[in-house]
């Protein structure tokens, strides 16, 4: 007999109790008591889960280090402080699993991208990782390059650049809904039950139906990516035969809390509860019954919720928190009978984990001489006082303004401009950046390395564009582009597909307005009536654009093949392949010298209500 429906109102008063007396803490502190196996016929079962990591070996900077504000937050993170955490919480109970909802390695820092995401793996091979349900992120090389992650070997093409070798994962990755189109074989196992002294649970891993739409297409051929929700109430009872009634799906999707995160929000369904929206409420309401915790990730945000009667959890990113799960079996029953619920910060005041610093200590022998390379200036803005406190003028970041304008993503459009237009005919004229290819800012402050107040190191560039695409020109007709610029609003990237537009950003001298209305209408689902852009007010250095005119125009190697929703670059013609993005930024930056980069304005997108 399922239990998710009978407990769903005392999940909900638990939850709220774990939010009031530990989940606002700012220390993950060692829970009292020994080791908890069995209370007679009940199995207390303890699951640490974290999201989104993302190969942060070393502690993030800046906002990305911290859960709350960025003064009076707490600081956070660091595989260092994770190990230490997470063991710490195994020794409250024997009975305990680490799991993932994805994203551990992919868009990662220089330290472990350097070496394919080899370090990440070593590293939750450490932690003692058990169970990472596979995400978008872990295909940003393709699925064979993923397959290598598991079962170890030399990179095919770079070899074991450290010369230890590397053995893959100890740990399992699922993939339920991923599935070769020709065999009708997962390309990892979907699911992996364990047994606790007595009570069987059920882990069934999975990553978002859209992956196909934000990796590149050639990563994922031959691969098919079915519906979440259908796939695990497929799962049910195949799983039930196996005498198992305690079902936990590990998926890569999830939600957006409202209101801004606090040390309290992190254990509420939103800033006091108010709520989340995105994908994971419909697929949560869609489950069966028969499932009894949905632990998610993608979308980088804390939240502990109840769904339609279903226990729904998120652990940040970058290593910030660990989802606390104490669930009760009944042995007889096999039944869920409670859950509680903590994500609980992983700060920095604990001792660092000796075995993962001797392995990132190996690695910087071989990354810092790349990193630490200086390549280029940051300017400090007329009127700015970097050095005040909590000062921000000089950096140059990832914040929206209301248009989904961001100063960081129109710098690298003008760097790709720059290194694609060389004055002749038929060189590029505007350029466009992905803000999802967009992963940190560039802080004027000197890093922990040491390299000095607005200086700029490789290290920091390749946090920002990790993805190693390179340079694509095309020609676009004028209606060609006005339909990219619809594209960010409708089809996959509309408000009913997505719970956000998908706004490029632009090089300088090209403007437009959208009406936020019209992008959050029905209509603008389908891309055929989409009218979220008036053509009007389409223009490239004061010229309305003709939409039978030729323009030429530069993208990165992901956003050409179709990526990210915008099918119409696969139309483009007369393309030019060009250099790696970040190849293309350190040459605009030594182009800036002496006096290097200042913030890009964000001037080039207008939004009326």
């Amino acid at each position: 007999m399922n239990a998710r429906k009978l407990f769903a109102v005392f999940a909900a008063l638990i939850l709220a109790l774990t939010a009031v007396i530990g989940g606002g803490t700012a220390a993950l502190a060692k829970k009292d008591g020994p080791p908890v196996i069995k209370n007679g016929s009940k199995v207390e079962v303890q699951i640490l889960a974290l999201n989104d990591f993302h190969g942060n070996m070393l502690p993030p900077a800046g906002s990305s280090g911290r859960v709350g504000p960025a003064v009076g937050g707490t600081i956070a993170g660091g595989a260092e402080y994770l190990a230490t955490h997470v063991a710490n919480l195994e020794k409250t109970n024997a009975n305990t699993i680490v799991v993932s909802a994805g994203d551990l390695i992919g868009a990662s820092p220089i330290l472990s991208a350097l070496f394919h995401d080899e370090p990440t793996i070593e590293a939750m091979n450490l932690i003692g990782l058990d169970l990472n349900a596979v995400g978008n992120h872990e295909f940003d090389e393709g699925a064979t390059e993923l397959l290598r992650m598991q079962n170890g070997g030399c990179h095919p093409t770079d070899g074991c650049q450290d010369g230890t070798g590397f053995a893959g994962a100890k740990f399992k990755f699922l993939a339920a809904n991923v599935v070769n189109t020709t065999t009708d074989e997962t390309l990892f196992a979907p699911y992996s039950i364990r047994n606790f002294n007595g009570a069987k649970v059920a882990f069934i891993g999975m990553t978002l139906e859209g992956t196909p739409n934000i990796v590149s297409p050639s990563g994922v051929a031959g691969l098919a990516f079915l519906d979440e929700a259908d796939t695990v109430n497929a799962l049910i009872p195949e799983i039930r035969a196996q005498g198992v009634e305690a079902i936990v799906v590990l998926l890569h999707e999830g939600a957006t809390p409202a209101g801004s995160v606090t040390a309290t929000s992190i254990n509420q369904c939103g800033a006091a509860n108010a709520g989340v929206t995105g994908p994971v409420v419909d697929i949560a309401t869609r489950l069966d019954p028969e499932v009894d915790l949905l632990v998610s990730g993608h979308t980088h945000q804390p939240y502990t919720c109840v769904i339609d009667g279903l226990p729904v959890t998120s652990a940040y990113s970058f290593g910030r928190l660990i989802t606390d799960i104490d669930m009760t079996v009944d042995r007889a029953t096999q039944d869920v009978s409670t859950l509680t619920i903590n994500n609980r910060i992983v700060t920095r005041d604990v001792a660092k984990d000796a075995r993962i610093t001797a392995l990132i200590s190996h690695y910087q022998v071989f990354e810092a001489p790349i990193a630490n390379r200086v390549i280029g200036h940051m300017q400090v803005p007329d009127g700015c006082d970097p050095l005040a406190p909590a000062s921000t003028c000089a950096d140059i970041t990832t914040v929206n303004d209301a248009s989904k304008e961001q100063s960081m993503g129109n710098v690298i459009a003008d760097a790709q401009l720059a290194a694609t237009d060389d004055g002749t005919t038929g060189e590029a004229v505007v350029s466009f950046m992905n803000p999802g290819g967009v992963r940190a800012n560039l802080n004027y402050l000197s890093s922990s390395v040491g390299e000095g107040n607005g200086v700029i190191t490789y290290g920091e560039l390749f946090t920002v564009q990790p993805f190693g695409n390179s340079l694509v020109t095309m020609t676009l007709t004028g209606a060609q582009i006005e339909q990219m610029l619809e594209q960010q609003f409708c089809g996959l990237n509309s408000s009913q597909n997505l719970f956000f537009h998908k706004v490029l950003l632009p090089s300088a001298g090209f403007h437009y307005t959208w009406d936020l209305s019209a992008a959050d209408s029905l209509d603008s689902k389908d891309c055929a009536t989409a009218n979220a852009v008036d053509p009007a007010s389409i223009t490239l250095n004061g010229t309305v654009l003709n939409p039978t005119g030729t323009y030429r125009v530069t993208v990165n190697s992901f956003l050409a093949e179709g990526g990210d929703g915008f099918p119409v670059f696969v139309g483009g013609t007369n393309r030019l392949g060009g250099a790696v993005d970040t190849d293309a930024f350190e040459a605009y930056l030594a182009a800036a010298e002496p006096g290097g980069i200042l913030p890009a304005p964000r001037d080039r997108i207008d939004v009326v209500p």
